[in-house]
């Protein structure tokens, strides 16, 4: 009897599975697919690079060894493809995909769901924020365009779809949730990440994530390495203002504030009794800047920028390079305690010379991001000076030479390295085919970066 009793509750419960499976309202990604797909483009990339020829040394540590490491040996050019995602928006041509996806690219072709292909230029690119627009010449053809939606609208939990070409599987669908907003994960200054666990793998970079309702929210880019179940996707409304500015100028003019900011942090307002544990507390104002011309100080935590609160430096300075040049801006601070009221008006962020912004300016063919070292990190290593990495650009010749978040270079051809400044007047003056050895600390050690200048 027991084993019929337990045969009858078995069946039962199956029996109400079924039945709530059968009243369950799962989502229907199939129309969605199917509007969108078509806008959905596959980019085939070719790049030129500069290599050594390869070798077998005759002995160990013989001439063709000292060659190698010393230059003394011929290189050749060759070819390296790769692919990527994109998607349409507008009727005659225009294409929003990586800027790592055609970095350095000679040759870029698009291919349309329907077969169709097309020779693209590249229109305009965005290393910061990870974007380029294409163009490509529909000759006469409607081309089908995407809908832009609200990424700031976006719920965690909310359903979404990913489109793109991973690992050259031509149109891929793949379907998550929101898993989080506003990731900062090192790729650059203005990171504001959307997490996702829709699949996005090598190809899909460049292609859509979309709403349920069709709508384009965010530009899929980012893959931890070694992590599962997790992508990251630039959200539509940043991307919004980069690609107004690549069709108007073919770069993004970006504003600029001119001061050193940190967070606010509870340990910090309490060290430094301030009224408020949230903002962005300002630790140097570069001369003759917008900030210094206004009356900002150092110690000044901003709380409000243009009517928006200030939770972070990270926000602020995402809110000064979205403000457009010659902009008066209020600024809402903490001096001494009390509140006070400044009017900016906002300069523009140069990318060369000297200090470009809330942060130095990238060097943009490296693919570093440097900053005066923290007199905190100063102090900790002992130093008087150096440049100090901000960020590293993925897929960048620093990338591939070693570079890391966080490193601190403080000498580079054994010249002493004080301030950003004198690493990037270092860099930018470098001569094709000379060697520039850095010598960096990370943590507690320290290690030699060498690269051959091939840019």
């Amino acid at each position: 009897m027991r084993g019929v009793k337990s045969f009858v509750v078995a069946l039962v419960l199956v029996s109400l599975s079924a039945v709530s499976w059968a009243k369950c309202t799962c989502p229907d990604f199939t129309k969605i697919a199917e509007e969108v797909s078509p806008a959905v483009v596959n980019v085939f990339t070719t790049q030129v690079v500069r290599a050594p020829h390869a070798f077998m040394p005759p002995d160990f540590f013989g001439d063709d060894f000292f060659k190698f490491f010393f230059g003394d040996i011929p290189w050749r050019k060759y070819k390296r493809r790769s692919l990527g995602s994109g998607f349409i928006i507008s009727k005659d041509g225009f294409i929003v995909t990586n800027n790592h996806v055609v970095e350095g690219a000679t040759e870029v072709k698009v291919v349309l769901k329907d077969g169709s292909e097309y020779k693209a230029k590249i229109y305009g690119t965005d290393p910061k924020t990870d974007i380029a627009l294409l163009k490509i010449d529909p000759k006469g053809k409607d081309l089908p365009v995407v809908k832009f939606g609200d990424s700031d609208a976006l719920k965690v939990g909310e359903w979404v779809l990913a489109i793109g070409n991973p690992f050259g599987l031509s149109y891929t669908v793949t379907a998550g949730i929101v898993s989080a907003k506003g990731r900062v994960i090192g790729e650059g200054p203005y990171d504001d990440f959307i997490q996702t666990d829709a699949s996005i793998n090598p190809g899909n970079s460049g292609g859509p994530l979309v709403n349920m309702k069709g709508e384009v929210v965010g530009i899929n880019t980012a893959i931890i390495k070694n992590a599962q179940g997790i992508g990251f996707a630039i959200p539509i409304n940043l991307a919004k203002h980069v690609i107004e500015q690549l069709k108007e100028h073919r770069r993004v003019i970006r504003g600029w504030l001119g001061v050193y900011i940190q967070d606010v942090t509870p340990s910090l307002a309490k060290a430094l009794k301030l009224p408020v544990n949230r903002g962005a507390i300002v630790t140097k104002v570069i001369p003759k800047s917008p900030a210094e011309r206004a009356g900002l100080k150092p110690n000044d935590v901003i709380v409000s920028y243009d009517g928006k609160e200030v939770k972070n430096s990270h926000q602020l300075s995402i809110l000064v390079s979205n403000t457009k040049p010659g902009t008066k801006v209020k600024l809402v601070v903490i001096r001494d305690g009390k509140e006070k009221t400044l009017k900016v008006r906002i300069g523009e962020l140069k990318e060369r010379g000297k200090h470009g912004g809330v942060v130095t300016g990238m060097l943009e063919k490296f693919g570093l991001e440097l900053k005066d070292v923290p007199p905190e990190v100063a102090r900790q290593l002992g130093i008087e000076g150096g440049a100090y990495v901000v960020s590293v650009r993925r897929g960048s010749i620093a990338m591939e030479a070693g570079f890391r978040k966080g490193d601190v270079i403080v000498s580079i051809n054994r010249h002493p390295i004080r301030s950003a400044d004198d690493a990037i007047k270092f860099i930018s003056e470098a001569r094709k085919g000379q060697y520039l050895t850095f010598l960096v600390y990370r943590g507690e050690g320290a290690l030699y970066i060498t690269v051959y200048v091939s840019w």
